[in-house]
């Protein structure tokens, strides 16, 4: 398929033009018109940029791509490596921040569902980008902390009792602690996130919502490689998810 399609396809399917965020969503850097391989990945950092181009990727498709509102706009430093890198190879970067997050089907927060097992009900937060739902069986607070620690592969911060029974679960993938009063708000016995906050530590405290942070980077793995699937599927295309896992 060609790059201009590939942009217009996943723009309709994420719905971004819905979206107000802190990034441009979709093409941000132009490479080769004609993509027929795809690698997939949390952040496009160089270590995960250079995997790409051993794998000679026409397009790389990240959550977390470039140009964040108020961040220095000069060239420089590993900003300039990375994206002269990009240039070097013609390899084209999508990125989708927030329309990846509230995707009902592949989105990060669907997929936490579909990992984690928990039951989706409705959405809440910003934009409708967070989920809260149930569990599909009741655990104790240790016992859930077990289970996302084994199906995410890393250890999640936990504020709470170990022995509270969790049934409801409110959870919104990346950094969104500042979101655990409104799950509070809906009646939930825990809020999962990917960060902490030490005010969110105290709200935990003092609302009896336990807070488990899961890990920002571990959260967000599983919506980028879903869509690249989707896309590997409908299209033909060649895809590898590639994860450079970070301890945050």
């Amino acid at each position: 398929m060609t790059r201009d399609e590939l942009e217009y396809y996943t723009g309709q399917l994420l719905e971004v033009p819905r979206f107000r965020d802190s990034c441009p969503n979709g093409l941000q850097i132009e490479g080769r018109r004609r993509i027929e391989k795809i690698v997939t990945g949390v952040t496009a950092s160089l270590d995960f940029l250079k995997a790409a181009v051993r794998g000679k990727a026409d397009a790389v498709l990240v959550h977390h791509g470039y140009f964040w509102r108020g961040e220095d706009p000069r060239l420089l430093g590993t900003r300039k490596a990375r994206i002269a890198l990009l240039l070097a190879h013609d390899i084209n970067l999508f990125a989708y921040h927030l329309p990846l997050d509230a995707h009902p089907e592949l989105g990060n927060n669907a997929q936490l569902a579909r990992i984690l097992d928990f039951q989706l009900d409705a959405w809440f937060g910003e934009q409708n980008v967070a989920a809260h739902g149930r569990l599909s069986r009741p655990l104790s607070l240790a016992a859930l902390q077990r289970q996302v620690a084994n199906r995410l592969g890393h250890p999640p911060l936990v504020i709470g009792k170990p022995s509270a029974k969790i049934r409801r679960i409110a959870w919104c993938s990346g950094a969104a602690p500042d979101w655990l009063a409104q799950a509070a708000d809906l009646g939930v016995d825990a809020y999962l996130t990917g960060e902490a906050s030490e005010p969110a530590a105290h709200l935990a405290r003092e609302t009896g919502v336990a807070l488990i942070a899961a890990g920002h980077h571990a959260t967000e793995r599983f919506g980028i490689g879903a869509l690249g699937e989707h896309l590997a599927q409908r299209f033909g295309l060649e895809h590898r998810f590639v994860d450079r896992p970070i301890p945050v």
